[in-house]
């Protein structure tokens, strides 16, 4: 496992201790996971924007799906 090191803020670093000590959790947990969180996250976005970008991606019209859904009973 590789280790990293980074600055940030006294107020981040605060605010990161008092959940750890909430969680019964350290410092190097709770970012692991956020970070983990984060680029799941990004993942998601990217294959988001992929679509978007996509001229083969059939583009739906909000006002119509709406319509039909609402008159689909």
């Amino acid at each position: 496992m590789s280790q990293i090191t980074a600055r940030v803020p006294d107020e981040l670093v605060e605010a990161l201790d008092v959940a750890a000590e909430e969680l019964k959790r350290s410092r190097a947990d709770i970012i692991r996971q956020a970070l983990e969180r984060y680029l799941e996250d990004y993942d998601d976005l990217e294959v988001a924007l992929e679509r978007l970008r996509d001229p083969a991606d059939l583009v739906l019209d909000w006002d119509q799906v709406r319509h039909e859904l609402l008159n689909s009973d």
